[in-house]
């Protein structure tokens, strides 16, 4: 067993020193793009401006055909794009690809110093985590880099699922989780072709009318992802890294999208995946706290004083607790509100 003292020791010569923390900056949308898609890659200094993360895919949507040819597409983009303060991020292939190596061999070495968060796709266990974790040092010694690269895995198996909270801890690099539920349905033989969502024929139902057999019984569609988001969040939060609701595929329907990114939000997710230009701003309206529940947050830390003890707030009983969930809200919306003039006048501050 290693050492915890070793354990933010850099694993390769020159390599950077691992961090102790993960920065948490704004990251209320993932927004991914076909670096090998001529017309989305010239689009991307334009939505990067509008965007917390632009995320460059090289797997899964991009055809066979096409992976190297969108591998340096993204070099070409990191290389070439002012990014601002939007971060830089890639899906690389999975691990057992054989484009997977390349990959990280070039990406690291020709634009790693423009990358902030590799995703790898369809991590089963801490293994996997351990393989691109030294992996990443010496290329990372190699290239010369001084800021290490973060890691973000997705659940995209039973596998993984099972061995959440060993990813999570896995390594110093552990950026956050994201959930994958198209793969994740099939390897848990779901019987649902939607990617992501809840599905009409997973509901609970009203019992019957004693007096009434024949009166109509009310149903309701539950959330097929509920037990899986909730035990994510929970092992991110334990090890302070941040989870993320993955894709939404039913980009028409706006209404359904908004519904499930603000159930990932309120129980704990810091953001979403984008998969087209019409859910960034779902994902930044939602991801963002709602205006009323800052400024009643607001008031509620300034009359509790030290945070101690309890007090009765327009009739309702605040105590160190509420105190605590207060200061999560507007810690958010303050972090937001340094970058967004709108957010910063609505929040008053």
């Amino acid at each position: 067993m290693r050492s915890a003292k070793d354990f933010f020791q850099p694993l390769a010569l020159g390599a950077p020193a691992p961090l102790h923390e993960v920065p948490f900056t704004p990251s209320r949308m993932i927004h991914f793009f076909d670096p090998s898609n001529p017309k989305m890659a010239a689009k991307v200094p334009a939505i990067a401006q509008t965007c917390d993360v632009m995320l460059g895919n090289l797997e899964d949507a991009v055809a066979a055909d096409k992976k190297i040819e969108a591998r340096e597409g993204l070099i070409s983009i990191g290389r070439e794009t002012d990014f601002g303060s939007c971060q830089l991020w890639t899906r690389i292939n999975s691990l057992d690809s054989p484009w997977m190596l390349d990959d990280l061999t070039r990406l690291v070495a020709e634009i790693g110093d423009k990358l902030d968060v590799i995703m790898v796709p369809k991590v089963e266990g801490a293994w996997d985590i351990h393989y691109v974790d030294r992996l990443l040092a010496q290329l990372e010694a190699k290239a010369g880099l001084k800021k290490p690269l973060l890691v973000h895995a997705i659940l995209e198996t039973a596998l993984g699922v099972a061995n959440v909270e060993e990813i999570c801890s896995a390594s110093p690099r552990m950026q956050g989780l994201s959930l994958g539920p198209a793969d994740l349905a099939a390897s848990r033989r779901m019987k649902t072709t939607r990617v992501g969502g809840g599905h009409p024929g997973y509901i609970v139902r009203t019992d019957p009318d004693p007096a009434n057999e024949e009166a109509p019984r009310l149903t309701a569609q539950q959330d097929l992802w509920h037990y899986t988001m909730a035990r994510m969040v929970d092992a991110c939060a334990a090890n302070g890294i941040l989870p993320y609701y993955g894709p939404f595929g039913d980009i028409k329907d706006t209404i359904a999208c908004e519904d499930q990114f603000r159930n990932a939000f309120l129980m704990g997710c810091v953001g979403a995946w984008s998969l087209h230009p019409v859910q960034i701003d779902i994902a930044k309206k939602v991801f963002s706290p709602p205006v009323d529940e800052v400024l009643w947050a607001k008031k509620v830390i300034a009359e509790m004083g030290d945070g101690t003890g309890a007090v009765m707030i327009d009739g309702k009983m605040q105590d160190d607790a509420t105190v605590k969930q207060c200061r999560v809200m507007v810690g958010l919306a303050e972090m937001l509100a340094q970058t967004d003039a709108e957010l910063k006048k609505a929040y008053e501050f």
